[in-house]
């Protein structure tokens, strides 16, 4: 049995990513050959836009997994952050870029105080953003009155996310460009190698002269950024700022980075694999609303496939 789990084991980044394609790719021919309304081109578009807002949630919470850290805020900041942008722009009457930066600047501070309180003062991940969740939650709901804040003066915030080039939506556009940009963060800087070595081995990181504390603030303000983009890609999209939405997003967008291959041990991930894992949860939820799936065994078949993905990298590690 050993030897039989040896072979199949993934033993490269590479060939894994080559299996969550594949497997990507064997999903969208099944829900295709189940129904033939899931191929059409009004239903792409819909899959794309779909994975746009969890797509830049989940690129940005890769960088935090992989330096073996957690952030469960993220939801509920990329609506505090969407409501950030809809008091500057609705309330206070400012120019639809200023409000955009404040959305982004929201998220930003927030993962800036997260990666504060993580490495200042010591305290565990989980429970640092658990806390800004909460926070977060709160403050939304405070600053918006409990009621939406739409941009009905303002038409051209919705084009920011639902506005189109070639057909494409400029969110989906900006969920690609996103990535492409982490990607190189991750790949070709400082910050990204840095972000290795800390989920690898935060100890050995730390006695080789990394500055640990301060880089790991600098990669949950990034994550913060990413997080702000989502709150204003969301807010345009929907032409809102829904206060009460948000909650539930973080265990989307972790479960995408986790299907697409970042260890929750630490040391390993890509935004390829990440942005993989975003499609895969897109195509899965479309496919089974398309089948008529109900909703409550569309999330258990989800949970599955998380525990699938998260088992497999448990097997990839034991056979080092």
């Amino acid at each position: 049995m050993e030897k039989v789990l040896k072979r199949f084991t993934i033993r490269t980044g590479a060939m894994q990513q080559v299996l969550i394609f594949a497997s990507l790719i064997g999903m969208f021919i099944i829900f295709s050959l189940a129904s033939p309304n899931f191929a059409q081109f009004e239903n792409i578009i819909g899959i794309l836009l779909a994975t746009a807002v969890n797509g830049i949630l989940a690129v940005g919470v890769t960088f935090v997994i992989i330096t073996s850290g957690i952030d469960l805020s993220i939801g509920t900041v990329m609506t505090f952050s969407s409501v950030m942008a809809g008091v500057f722009i609705t309330f206070w009457r400012l120019p639809v870029i200023v409000g955009v930066l404040a959305g982004i600047g929201a998220g930003t501070l927030c993962g800036l105080i997260n990666g504060t309180i993580i490495s200042k003062l010591k305290m565990p991940p989980f429970i640092a953003t658990l806390g800004m969740m909460m926070i977060a939650k709160g403050l939304s709901l405070v600053i918006s009155g409990l009621k939406p804040i739409y941009f009905v003066d303002t038409p051209v915030f919705s084009k920011i996310a639902m506005g189109s080039i070639l057909q494409i939506p400029n969110a989906v556009i900006v969920f690609f460009g996103a990535a492409i940009v982490a990607s190189l963060i991750l790949t070709k800087t400082v910050l990204g190698r840095y972000t290795f070595a800390i989920g690898s081995n935060e100890e050995a990181a730390r006695l080789s002269g990394i500055n640990v504390d301060a880089w790991k603030i600098a990669i949950y303000a990034l994550c913060g950024f990413f997080t702000g983009l989502a709150g204003v890609m969301m807010a345009s999209r929907l032409n809102s700022a829904q206060p009460s939405l948000g909650q539930g997003y973080e265990l989307e967008a972790i479960a995408a980075a986790v299907i697409g291959g970042t260890s929750l041990s630490g040391g390993e991930g890509t935004i390829l694999g990440t942005v993989i894992g975003a499609f895969i949860m897109s195509v899965l939820t479309n496919g089974l609303r398309i089948l008529s799936i109900p909703q409550e065994w569309q999330t258990v078949i989800t949970g599955i496939i998380v525990i699938v993905a998260v088992y497999v990298d448990i097997l990839r590690r034991h056979q080092r």
